[in-house]
């Protein structure tokens, strides 16, 4: 893992020609009722069987809530060999910190009523 980054930093890297993946580690309806535009869900436990469909990223960011389990999401991502070269980092203070934008998918936000992960 390769530290924190800040909210503002992000927002800023998701402007440019090559943005970083957004792995959004909260559950399906979390992540229906908002996300940060462009993100990808995987849900923290179904990371360690997911965790290759990210071996072709540059970088990658990881979101939770608080900022907390972003950085367990974020060492476990390292650790995959197919990873090693990408820059993983977890975004500081999770969505509860983010400004920008949110992006709701309403239709599975209301079909989705299994109760949320505490992250």
């Amino acid at each position: 893992m390769d530290g924190e980054i800040s909210t503002a930093e992000v927002a800023s890297l998701l402007n440019t020609e090559n943005p970083p993946r957004i792995v959004d580690i909260r559950s399906p309806g979390a992540f229906a009722r908002g996300h940060i535009p462009g993100s990808e869900n995987v849900p923290f436990g179904r990371l360690p069987e997911m965790v290759e469909s990210l071996a072709d990223a540059d970088h990658i960011v990881t979101v939770c809530p608080h900022g907390k389990a972003s950085v367990q999401a974020a060492r476990l991502i390292t650790s995959f060999e197919g990873t090693n070269d990408a820059r993983v980092e977890s975004m500081a203070g999770g969505l509860e910190a983010w400004a920008g934008p949110l992006e709701t998918d309403d239709e599975r936000a209301t079909a989705d009523s299994s109760p949320d992960s505490p992250f």
